[in-house]
């Protein structure tokens, strides 16, 4: 008997600085109650979609950097997202930026949580794979400075069990690392939720330019055929503050076609039922990984730093 769940990605559009807290859960909202009325079980939105994507550019007081991180979630600012959540019954992936107070101090993660048809939090994962610099670039477009306002992630790839299914969660840049999904793929996930802010200009690397949204797509759909897994991949898009991100927010099947994909580069939403059944024949057969995978035969790879690790 298939396992039908409808997923709805909801992209958005760009997030101005000046755009309140409200305006912003405004939009979420919005697009939470038209997924609810297209029949939607889940929703999978953006990471740090609470706020413009900060990262872009230089802050140098504290103070003014805490008011893009939240403490608690659900908290003040955030709560009407998720009694919206409870009242129409459906759940929710959501990318923010979290402070922690952990091992005594102040730590700050890219984070994103699973919520519940009922508005309780599932699951929480935190980035790990931060891409760009830990200080500024002076000279370059825009900034990418990830590694200096977010800490690597300390929580793994956890799967939960949820929604009928096996689902797990990874942010943005993860996406480009086959191991993201290996480890999740080695538990069973089913489907996978993520969010990126992903810009169209690379100053490191500018000839890939053009290859931006094939790139995107690229990793994405060999990872979910690879592991036998449905990806939701959720953009923030357009120009955001200066920066010209990339849309194309689209819904994978476990075959790597992509069955639904974002036409705009503003806040749509696109819906897809996914029988989760579908993850198995791949599963059980050309990626049975009990049955052909051989990691104790892969040897060992050498770094530049000339230290062994099992691949």
């Amino acid at each position: 008997m298939p396992r039908i769940l409808t997923v709805g990605v909801a992209q958005m559009g760009p997030i101005p600085r000046s755009q309140s807290r409200p305006e912003t859960l405004a939009r979420l909202i919005a697009m939470l109650e038209d997924a609810a009325r297209m029949g939607s079980d889940l929703v999978c939105f953006t990471e740090a979609a609470l706020t413009a994507f900060f990262p872009h550019w230089t802050i140098e007081a504290e103070q003014e950097l805490d008011t893009y991180f939240d403490a608690k979630v659900p908290g003040p600012s955030t709560q009407a997202l998720f009694d919206a959540a409870r009242r129409l019954r459906i759940g929710f992936h959501l990318g923010y930026a979290e402070i922690a107070i952990e091992d005594g101090r102040k730590r700050r993660f890219n984070t994103s949580i699973l919520v519940g048809k009922d508005g309780e939090i599932i699951g929480k994962y935190r980035k790990i794979h931060l891409p760009g610099y830990d200080a500024p670039r002076p000279g370059e477009p825009f900034q990418n400075l990830e590694k200096m306002y977010f800490e690597v992630g300390n929580l793994g790839f956890p799967v939960w069990n949820a929604f009928g299914g096996r689902i797990g969660m990874m942010i943005c840049n993860d996406r480009r690392w086959p191991e993201s999904y290996r480890v999740m793929g080695l538990q069973g996930v089913e489907l996978i939720l993520l969010g990126y802010n992903t810009p169209v200009h690379n100053p490191a690397m500018p000839e890939t330019d053009d290859l931006g949204n094939f790139h995107n797509h690229l990793v994405m759909q060999s990872g979910a055929y690879q592991n036998g897994t449905f990806v939701v991949a959720a953009a923030k898009c357009g120009v955001e503050e200066g920066v010209d991100q990339i849309g194309q927010s689209c819904i994978i099947a476990p075959s790597g076609e992509r069955i639904t994909q974002c036409s705009t580069l503003g806040d749509e939403l696109q819906v897809a039922r996914c029988d989760l059944d579908l993850c198995n024949s791949y599963k059980s057969s050309i990626f049975n990984f009990a049955k052909h995978r051989r990691p104790e035969h892969y040897g060992l790879i050498t770094e530049r730093t000339g230290a062994g690790a099992p691949l």
